[in-house]
């Protein structure tokens, strides 16, 4: 994913062992409960039910940056709102995983505060050393692997995937299958990101993706500057942040973005003239998790908590899957039954095992891409 989700995260190939509902433990701590400002888990506030009953008081949840038509995001607000009763407002969904962790650090525990975030997992460990983070084990947190969660349980990774590229057919013949193709001159300002690198987990992918195809590795991302410089160079970079409206209005008619993403986008846009093709480049797989994390001021602790609990639900991880996102539950839910295998039987086939870089790889390369950036694409 990068990863960022490119968010930068881990993903794919070493999802959890086991998917676990929301029932939860109903059992009350010998402590007694906390609140939920305080809660660490469900149990810790009084069980499930407690902490329902508590975010339905609240009645309401904030978040930023998570459009409708990104990893089943939809749906997901949708579903959480028809089960709880509580009204999910979203703020900026076209933002960036910079944009969240920007929000926490200066609006602190105003009614305006995100709840709850989804960034790229190099976002997300930077939101931790900040201590804008609460620790919260959601039901399923010792199933996930130990790579793909943070040990005090600030972040915890939820979906991913694979860096694609997106491609409208009607208006580019042929559509590129690789980065190598999109250096070619026929694709002259036609290549897009999802985002600027230094602030979209996504974009950031983008940049290590690239990096692999080029002789680049996760210890060196600096091949991955270089390709986008040589594709500014050549004209062939379009400066527009893609997204669904871009697309449809053909100003990016090449996106590179997260195989969900552009998955989604070929079926949202194909009855608005789009024939939105979708390729994982061969050249340069990657793969990441995006990550969830409750803000820790949260104007809504109870909320946010729950919000939690439900995308790790066997629901909200099949929903994932609906919208061709990777939940990190889905070998867990194979195997024990739950699992929606037509949706998971649309998944594209990425051939091989996916690696992930290190938390040392991943802030050596976020800083080069940082200090690099305006430099390579000076835009």
């Amino acid at each position: 994913m990068t990863a960022p989700c490119a968010r930068t995260a881990a993903v794919v190939g070493c999802f959890a062992l086991a998917a676990l509902g929301l029932s939860g433990c109903e059992s009350t701590p010998a402590a007694g409960p906390v609140k939920p400002s305080a809660a660490t888990s469900a149990e810790s506030v009084g069980g499930m039910r407690a902490l329902i009953t508590a975010a339905q008081r609240e009645g309401a949840l904030r978040a930023m940056a998570l459009p409708r038509d990104w990893g089943g995001y939809g749906s997901l607000i949708d579903g959480f709102e028809k089960k709880y009763g509580i009204k999910v407002t979203v703020e900026n969904p076209l933002g960036h995983s910079e944009d969240e962790i920007d929000a926490l650090a200066k609006r602190g525990n105003r009614p305006t505060a995100p709840d709850v975030i989804d960034v790229g997992d190099t976002f997300a460990r930077r939101a931790a050393a900040q201590s804008l983070l609460a620790p919260y084990k959601v039901a399923a947190f010792d199933q996930i692997p130990g790579n793909q969660k943070d040990a005090q349980a600030r972040w915890t990774n939820n979906y991913g995937g694979y860096i694609s590229i997106g491609c409208d057919a009607h208006r580019v013949t042929p559509c590129p299958q690789t980065f190598a193709d999109l250096l070619k001159p026929a694709y002259k300002g036609k290549v897009a990101l999802e985002g600027d690198p230094p602030r979209s987990a996504t974009a950031f992918a983008s940049v290590y993706a690239a990096a692999l195809a080029n002789n680049g590795s996760f210890d060196d991302i600096r091949p991955g500057l270089d390709f986008f410089a040589e594709l500014d160079k050549r004209g062939n970079f379009n400066p527009v942040d893609s997204d669904a409206a871009t697309i449809t209005s053909g100003r990016t008619p090449i996106s590179i973005n997260w195989d969900y993403v552009n998955l989604g986008y070929a079926d949202q846009l194909r009855d608005k003239g789009v024939k939105w093709q979708v390729a994982i480049p061969f050249d340069g797989s990657f793969a990441q998790y995006y990550a969830l994390a409750t803000n820790k001021r949260a104007p809504h602790p109870a909320a946010a908590r729950l919000w939690q609990e439900y995308l790790f639900s066997t629901e909200g991880q099949n929903l994932r899957l609906r919208a061709y996102a990777r939940p990190v539950l889905m070998d867990a839910m194979r195997q024990d039954g739950t699992l929606d295998t037509a949706a998971a039987a649309r998944l594209p086939t990425v051939e091989g095992t996916p690696q992930f870089p290190t938390d040392a790889q991943l802030e050596k390369a976020r800083e080069t891409v940082i200090r690099g950036w305006a430099k390579a694409v000076p835009g």
